[in-house]
């Protein structure tokens, strides 16, 4: 089974200014189909919304990630985490713990509050060593 992994827009950001970064490393796995960003509307459009404002950074580069297997329709509970101080990054805990997958951020506020019920963080460092992990070497 492919492994699954939702990725903050903050991870995006990284991977268009550092191409050979942790980050850039995780969006290349999506694509070559060794990763699924699991996504939903909310965290989609926020993502497609911040690198459009950030150029060079093209959200037309990135947008093939977001498949449909991707997709998650079921319900999200971000109220559950607003021990996390910005609320924009509550709906990627709250995709993550409804998915139940981890959630990969550089976030200081998702980091720092770690471990979240239900949500587990991970820095793009640590999700790269976990999927090298899971690949089996």
């Amino acid at each position: 089974m492919t492994p699954r992994l939702v990725l903050d827009t903050n991870v995006f950001v990284a991977a268009g200014f550092r191409r050979g970064s942790a980050s850039a490393r995780l969006i290349e796995r999506a694509r070559e189909g060794r990763l699924v960003v699991v996504w939903n509307e909310a965290t989609r459009r926020e993502t497609r919304a911040v690198l459009r404002r950030i150029p060079p950074i093209s959200w037309e580069e990135v947008e093939d990630v977001f498949g449909e297997a991707g997709r998650f329709d079921g319900p999200t509970d971000p109220d559950a985490f607003e021990a996390v101080p910005d609320p924009t990054d509550r709906k990627f805990a709250a995709l993550a713990a409804a998915a139940r997958v981890p959630v990969v951020s550089s976030d200081r506020d998702l980091l720092a509050g770690r471990p979240h019920p239900g949500a587990d963080v991970l820095e793009p460092a640590e999700a790269l060593r976990w999927l090298e992990h899971a690949d089996g070497g």
